[in-house]
C-alpha cells in the first residue's frame, strides 16, 4: 500500500515505549486520544483496521441523546447528559455537522402514555433540560401527519455526522502528538511489573511489542477478549446487530423531527424508528438481533422487508428507489439475549492491575457520552500516572492547516462563497462525485489528512464520495484516476476497506492491451 510505510505508521526496530496505550480507535477511544492530548504524556493508539471508524461508531444513527432512557444516577445517565451538554460547541470546535432538531417519543394506546410519563420522571431527574409531554395536535405542529395519541418531546436531542465526529477527534489528537498504530491487532499484554505492561501486536511486518505504563481497554466488541488478556473476566460482551435502510434526500423535508416509538422493555433497543441525517437522509431502523458472530454487519433479507413495511407506512410518499442502500451496526451489549434490556456502562481500573482501565458494554449512547467518557477515564489516570497539561493546547486545528474542513460540502454553501473558493483553487470547480456534488478539491483534501493506509472507505467518510444515489457509480473510477494521478498509487495497490478488500483483482484489458488503471 502507497502510504502505508514505516515513518506513516511508526515502525521501528526497538520496543517503543509510551505512557498511555488506546486499545480501539472508535469514537471512545479517539475521545481519549484528544483529550490526553491535552497534556505531556506519551500516548498511543493500537487499531485492528486501517482507519478510525471502521467498527460502530461509524456504524449507527448518528443520535445524540437526550439523556431520558437511562436510570437516574447510572453512568449511562450522567455521561450521556454531560456529553449532550457539550456537543455543540464540541463540534463547532471540530467542523463537524451537528443539528439539535429534537425528538418525539410517540404512544400510540393509552398503555404507552403511562411509559411516556415514567420516561418524562427519569429524564428529569437526570437533568435532562426541556422535557415536555404533547397532546396528538401539538405534535402534528411539530411533525405533520405524525400518527399517535400522545409524545414526550425532548428538545435537546440532536444528529451528529458519527464518522465525522470521531476521525475529527482523532485528526485533533494525531496533530497533537499523539501517535497512531494501525492495522494493529492485540494479541497479549503481558506484566513487567504492576507499573509496566507489553502489548504484542499482530501486523502487516509480523509481530511487534511496545511497553506501556497505563492501559486503556476501549475495543467495543472485542473488549473481552482484550480484557482476559489480563485476567479480567468479570463481563461478557453479547454482539447484537441493528440494520437500517438508508433513504434518499429526495424525503429530506419529510422529516422535521426525529420520530421514535415508546421502547419495548426488555428489547434492548429503543425500537425502529426516522432518523434525519445531517446530510439530508433519513435513516430507518435499527433492528435488534442478538448474534454469535461480533463482526457480522450483514444486512439480512428478512429484517430488509420488515423496515421496507415500516418506511412504507411511516412515510407514505415513498418510492422502491428512494432505498438507495442498507448497512448493520453491532452493539456491545453486557446483557443477555434472554434477559434483553440494557446494563449500565462499565469504566473501571481493573482491581488486581489498576493501570489498566476497562471500557466495556459501551453501547448506546456511547457516541454522545465519548467527550465525557474521555474526561471520566483521564480522570483515573491522572489518579495513577499524575498528568501534566501541555503549555499551550488549542482546541481546534491549527490556523495554518490549509486543507477543506468545514462542517459541510462545499456545495452546501452560497454560490458566492463557493466562487471564492474556485478561485482560489480551481478543482473546488471539478465535481468528481455527481449525487453529492464532492469536488476534487475536497476529495485531495480528504486524501491528505489521512495519517494511515489510504482506503476508498476512509475517503468517503472525510468526503461523503459514493452516498448518493449511485453509490459510488460515477465517482469511484474518477477518484482511482486521481490516487494514480495525484498520488502515485497503482490500481493494483488501492484497497476499499483494508488489505483483506483490494478494490481491483488482476489487469484491465483496453484496444492497445493491458495496462494497470
Amino acid at each position: 500500500m502507497y502510504l502505508f510505510t514505516y515513518a506513516s505508521v511508526g515502525y521501528t526496530r526497538f520496543m517503543e515505549n509510551f505512557d498511555i496505550a488506546i486499545i480501539g480507535a472508535g469514537v471512545v477511544g479517539s475521545a481519549i486520544a484528544r483529550e490526553l492530548s491535552k497534556t505531556t504524556a506519551r500516548v498511543v493508539v493500537f487499531e485492528q483496521h486501517a482507519d478510525v471508524a471502521f467498527g460502530i461508531s461509524g456504524r449507527n444513527s448518528g443520535v445524540v441523546h437526550s439523556g431520558i432512557h437511562y436510570k437516574p444516577g447510572s453512568l449511562r445517565a450522567r455521561l450521556d447528559v454531560a456529553g449532550n451538554a457539550g456537543m455543540e460547541k464540541l463540534c463547532r470546535d471540530l467542523y463537524v455537522p451537528f443539528e439539535r432538531l429534537g425528538k418525539l417519543t410517540v404512544a400510540f394506546d393509552q398503555s404507552q402514555t403511562m411509559e411516556l410519563e415514567r420516561l418524562k420522571e427519569q429524564g428529569d431527574a437526570n437533568g435532562v433540560p426541556g422535557l415536555d409531554l404533547l397532546e396528538s395536535s401539538q405534535m402534528r405542529t411539530l411533525q405533520p401527519g405524525i400518527a399517535g395519541i400522545k409524545a414526550l418531546h425532548s428538545p435537546t436531542t440532536g444528529i451528529v455526522n458519527p464518522m465525522m465526529l470521531t476521525i475529527a477527534l482523532a485528526e485533533h489528537a494525531y496533530q497533537n502528538g499523539v501517535s497512531w498504530k494501525f492495522l494493529h491487532t492485540v494479541e497479549s499484554i503481558t506484566t513487567e511489573n504492576h507499573n509496566s505492561f507489553i502489548i504484542g501486536c499482530s501486523t502487516l511486518d509480523g509481530f511487534r511489542s511496545y511497553k506501556a505504563s497505563i492501559v486503556v481497554n476501549c475495543a467495543a466488541l472485542h473488549a473481552n477478549k482484550i480484557a482476559a488478556m489480563t485476567a479480567f473476566n468479570e463481563h461478557t460482551v453479547y454482539p447484537c446487530r441493528g440494520e437500517y435502510y438508508v433513504l434518499d434526500k429526495r424525503l429530506k423535508d419529510e422529516l422535521n423531527i426525529l420520530v421514535y416509538p415508546v421502547p419495548s422493555a426488555h428489547s434492548g433497543g429503543l425500537g425502529i424508528h426516522l432518523t434525519k441525517t445531517t446530510e439530508g437522509n433519513i435513516l430507518i431502523g435499527p433492528s435488534n438481533e442478538y448474534i454469535d458472530d461480533p463482526d457480522d454487519e450483514s444486512s439480512t433479507r428478512p429484517v430488509m422487508e420488515i423496515l421496507k413495511n415500516e418506511g412504507n407506512e411511516l412515510l407514505p410518499s415513498l418510492q422502491t428507489s428512494d432505498f438507495i442502500r442498507s448497512f448493520a451496526g453491532i452493539r456491545p451489549k453486557l446483557t443477555p439475549p434472554e434477559k434483553g434490556g440494557y446494563s449500565d456502562f462499565v469504566i473501571t481500573s481493573q482491581p488486581d492491575l489498576p493501570n489498566i482501565i476497562h471500557l466495556l458494554g459501551i453501547e448506546s449512547p456511547g457516541l454522545t457520552s465519548a467527550p465525557a467518557i474521555a474526561e471520566m477515564v483521564t480522570g483515573l489516570i491522572d489518579n495513577r500516572l499524575p498528568l501534566k497539561l501541555k503549555r499551550e493546547w488549542k482546541p481546534s486545528f491549527h490556523d495554518n492547516d490549509e486543507l477543506y474542513r468545514r462542517a459541510y460540502p462545499a456545495s452546501h454553501y452560497p454560490l458566492a462563497e463557493r466562487q471564492e473558493m474556485i478561485e482560489a483553487n480551481p478543482d473546488f470547480g471539478s465535481i468528481i462525485c455527481r449525487c453529492e456534488e464532492i469536488s476534487k478539491a475536497e476529495i485531495v483534501s480528504a486524501i491528505k489528512r489521512m495519517f494511515g493506509p489510504i482506503t476508498i472507505i476512509g475517503i468517503k467518510n472525510r468526503s461523503r464520495i459514493s452516498t448518493g444515489r449511485c453509490q459510488g457509480g460515477f465517482c469511484i473510477p474518477r477518484i482511482v484516476s486521481i490516487l494514480h494521478n495525484e498520488f502515485g498509487i497503482q490500481s493494483k495497490d488501492i484497497w476499499l476497506k483494508g488489505p483483506d478488500s483490494p478494490l481491483f483483482e488482476g489487469t484491465l484489458r483496453q484496444s492497445g492491451g493491458y495496462h494497470d488503471t
